[in-house]
């Protein structure tokens, strides 16, 4: 062979290599980077990955969910980039047409995207831990197992019948995975946030403690669905507690009956034997009757100036109540209250 088709040999021979090169990386570009996610409708999609979970594991619920279309490719990149162990839990935001790239790297970094996690009106701690359950990863029976442990709620100064105050109704930022013992902590530091120096002046001013206007407040609540007439009833109660009255809630017999749709509390009510019946015992009940709003609450601390000690419901039933400074005054409204029951038919 002639020195020129030697080198023409060997430019055919380079040339092959490229190309079969070429080919190579046209090939891993296609399965790393070519669109592969396919999230229903084209919607964005949350993806859930339990603490503990294997890489089969992922692999099942992400295949449930049809959310590859090329299975092989993706675990050929997932293999490449050794997600198998580096699997992390978490609530991932997955975009429809995203490359098996982008989402395993997402995956095995842990970029998860945190929760808006709602706290609103609760009846009881274990109604708070189903509706909490269903937002983060720990779960209704993990999150009461704290809430009805006495030792742990000490070290924050709670207890069984107070820890309901600890949550304070608003909407938090946390990760869906965060643990049991890691959320009552972040929600230890958004109360004592929420207990300002002038929430904590104002609450020294009428000789209750924070947990005490929760618990008033939670009453409050159940009185009236009016939020205009909060703080002429809270004063109502702050008039009782200085004088040394019982409250007499009606609400909190409720509570101690665990039946929340009354309309009628009968006198034989009032005659159960309970911690929370305000008819029986002086002071305020061990602990809040139901989850407050922060309106709720700051209604109890900024609670109207009057003189008016009783009140009762209106005989028109539009939610309003009417006032009373006299035992005899109250006595006339709740007549017309109890007739205007009576013409309803409404017995309970």
């Amino acid at each position: 062979m002639n020195s020129r088709s030697l080198i023409r040999s060997i430019l055919y021979l380079i040339i092959v290599i490229f190309l079969l090169a070429g080919f190579k990386f046209a090939s891993v570009y296609q399965r790393a980077f070519k669109p592969n996610i396919h999230t229903p409708g084209g919607n964005i999609f949350h993806l859930y990955i339990y603490t503990g979970s294997s890489y089969s594991q992922v692999l099942d619920t992400i295949y449930k969910h049809k959310l590859v279309r090329n299975k092989k490719s993706f675990e050929w990149i997932a293999k490449k980039k050794k997600y198998n162990s580096r699997i992390h839990p978490g609530r991932y935001r997955v975009s429809d047409n995203m490359s098996n790239n982008a989402f395993i790297n997402m995956l095995r970094s842990g970029m998860q995207e945190p929760v808006n996690l709602v706290i609103n009106i609760a009846r009881t701690s274990d109604d708070l831990a189903l509706r909490l359950s269903a937002q983060i990863e720990p779960s209704k029976k993990d999150l009461n197992a704290l809430m009805n442990d006495e030792s742990y709620l000490s070290q924050f100064g709670f207890n069984k019948q107070t820890v309901l105050g600890m949550f304070i109704p608003n909407t938090y930022q946390c990760w869906w995975n965060i643990s049991g013992v890691d959320f009552f902590k972040k929600m230890y530091r958004e109360y004592n946030k929420f207990w300002n120096d002038d929430r904590l002046v104002k609450a020294r001013e009428i000789k209750l403690k924070p947990n005490e206007v929760i618990t008033l407040a939670s009453i409050l609540i159940n009185e009236t669905n009016k939020e205009d007439e909060y703080k002429r009833i809270a004063g109502v109660y702050i008039n009782r507690l200085n004088q040394g009255m019982r409250l007499q809630a009606d609400p909190t017999i409720k509570f101690a009956l665990g039946d929340f749709e009354r309309s009628r509390i009968l006198k034989k009510d009032t005659e159960i034997n309970s911690p929370y019946n305000t008819y029986l015992h002086d002071g305020l009940p061990p602990g809040p009757i139901s989850l407050p709003s922060i309106h709720a609450i700051d209604a109890v601390l900024n609670y109207e100036r009057h003189d008016y000690l009783f009140f009762c419901a209106k005989e028109d039933f539009s939610g309003y109540h009417n006032f009373a400074r006299t035992i005899a005054q109250h006595n006339k409204n709740a007549r017309s209250y109890q007739k205007a029951l009576n013409r309803r038919n409404i017995l309970k």
